[in-house]
């Protein structure tokens, strides 16, 4: 997975973390989070604001 692959990542985050509640993680633990990711494969230095946005908004709605 690379940092574009938001509904990838939202979708493992959701399955990873079923009890986290997307609304309430910020960016910094997100982050943390998408890094620690099985299968995750992409330099850490390229995320940034939007696509963590990017991802919890997809996160948020696999959630519901």
């Amino acid at each position: 997975m690379k940092w574009t692959d938001s509904r990838e990542i939202a979708i493992a985050l959701a399955e990873t973390y079923p009890d986290l509640d997307p609304l309430t993680i910020n960016f910094v633990d997100l982050r943390n989070r998408v890094l620690a990711l099985p299968g995750f494969d992409d330099n850490p230095a390229h995320s940034g604001e939007k696509i963590l946005e990017a991802i919890q908004m997809t996160w948020i709605d696999e959630a519901d």
